[in-house]
């Protein structure tokens, strides 16, 4: 799970296993596998991070905060 900004300032937490496609236009959208699509604040790039930063601990067992 990661934790995104919503483009009204409030934080939302989505499944990254779940996320299909990212577009930036200029925010941007995030496409699950279900087609619900998300607009947030992050760039592609730090949602690619945070993406990246779950993947590690997960595979790491590293489950703490």
């Amino acid at each position: 799970m990661i934790k995104l900004t919503g483009l009204d300032d409030k934080e939302f937490v989505i499944n990254a296993d779940h996320i299909e496609k990212l577009t930036q236009t200029p925010q941007s959208v995030i496409t699950l596998t279900n087609g619900n699509k998300y607009v947030v604040k992050e760039t592609n790039d730090e949602i690619i991070k945070k993406v990246v930063e779950y993947k590690r601990k997960i595979y790491r067992g590293d489950y703490s905060k």
